[in-house]
């Protein structure tokens, strides 16, 4: 991209900043009611935390080994509008089927394959918008994950209040609806502009005449030795692992452990949320002024300190104090790290680039439920969240060993 356009793209109108958070929202709103469909989903199939971290395992595992592909397919096809679009109705379409399950098999088959519809989203939108504004990537990108924080805060209280009305099983089916209109309206707005000019030029300026299957092997293997992606993508691995754990067992052990009824689950599930929201656009500002690095280090190093809070403030009010902070400081980093990342991916490889980060984060993600479920079964819950907290403190010490001038080696 010339000195010039680069220049230029960041006084474009955010008309397309805020659609693509909108359905970034949506593609978190689904699993974020799911979470607090589960426990009353794991009482009438009668599961264990063990069965219950099983189940989620299996959507990471699918998230994993369908997000390089996906990356692929976003550098291939290029339509970015179109595939968003694909993506929220895969999403939301399998929840719907929940409704017809019956068994924790056909359950698992469900999020296996939102696990794979949800992973084209994101090698689709965050390179668009990381590229349509180079100089503002951590803003504009804390805006697309603000929108995911959005749909988690607020998918929670609509769940637990459509509860007081309506069985789970109609729930699943009544929620599909947001992701239709939604799609529609990605398509329709973003489908045309994205599909004219983004892949073309990229091409164009990037790719020279255009790709072979060889070459882009290659390119895929210089991305597998690029010592400061590949310790940003696995550093956000064991990130992301701390955040599934949460976000999975929170809800859980509010309601077997504590008691809390769905709509008080909800609203703690909400809190974490409108927690991350307020910290995504500071975090994503202030590393585009002082670095990546300073932002992701505190917000590790905090993250595991206010886990630690949250179980030693038990029923008290403190616990709700301590789970925003958790989700301020667990939230603050994910754009800052996905920026991270983009700086040191080619830009012709930008697709492939964010599929194998978020492969890497299926892979922790995966991780998480089956391991806390065992560890809860074995030797308590409360042990299971001190693990949650030694992977954040993992996590912290691998990105003491990025090398600070990846970027302008990925350049």
């Amino acid at each position: 991209m010339s000195t010039s356009a680069a220049a230029a793209l960041p006084a474009r109108p955010f008309r397309d900043v805020w659609l693509i958070s909108a359905g970034h929202a949506l593609t978190h709103w689904y699993p974020a009611t799911f979470y607090v469909l589960l426990p009353l989903i794991g009482k009438e199939l009668g599961l264990s935390y063990t069965q219950i971290g099983f189940l989620m395992s299996m959507q990471h595992i699918a998230g994993a080994l369908s997000n390089l592909p996906g990356g692929m397919i976003v550098d291939s096809i290029g339509k970015k509008g179109y595939l968003m679009a694909a993506s929220l109705f895969w999403v939301g379409f399998p929840y719907a089927l929940m409704s017809l399950t019956n068994s924790m098999w056909m359950l698992m088959v469900c999020l296996m394959l939102v696990g794979i519809g949800n992973n084209l989203w994101h090698p689709a939108a965050i390179p668009t918008l990381a590229h349509q504004y180079p100089q503002r990537k951590g803003l504009v990108l804390s805006f697309h994950g603000m929108g995911g924080n959005i749909g988690e805060a607020l998918a929670p209280m609509a769940a637990g209040a459509l509860l007081a009305w309506f069985s789970w099983r109609e729930v699943v089916v009544i929620n599909i609806v947001p992701g239709l209109v939604m799609a529609t309206l990605i398509l329709v707005m973003v489908g045309a502009l994205a599909t004219t000019r983004a892949p073309e030029k990229n091409r164009k300026d990037e790719a020279g005449s255009g790709w072979n299957a060889r070459q882009y092997l290659q390119d895929l293997g210089s991305l597998l030795r690029n010592r400061t992606l590949m310790l940003i993508c696995i550093s956000g691995g064991f990130r992301t692992l701390t955040q599934v754990g949460l976000m999975v067992f929170l809800p859980v052990y509010l309601a077997y452990e504590q008691g809390y009824s769905p709509i008080a689950v909800g609203v703690c599930m909400t809190v974490l949320q409108v927690a991350g929201l307020i910290a995504g656009p500071i975090a994503g500002h202030v590393s585009d002024k002082v670095g990546r690095r300073h932002v992701v280090l505190s917000s590790m190093v905090l993250t595991g300190v206010t886990i630690i809070g949250m179980i030693f403030a038990g029923q008290s009010f403190m616990f709700i104090v301590f789970v925003a902070l958790v989700g301020f400081f667990l939230y603050a980093m994910r754009p800052v790290m996905q920026a991270w990342g983009i700086e040191n991916t080619p830009k012709r490889l930008a697709g492939t680039g964010v599929g194998l980060q978020f492969t890497i984060l299926a892979i922790g993600g995966s991780i998480a439920p089956a391991t806390f479920g065992v560890i809860a079964d074995t030797w308590g819950i409360y042990t299971a969240f001190y693990f949650l907290a030694g992977t954040i403190i993992a996590a912290n010490l691998l990105v003491v060993f990025v090398p600070k001038d990846g970027a302008h080696a990925a350049a």
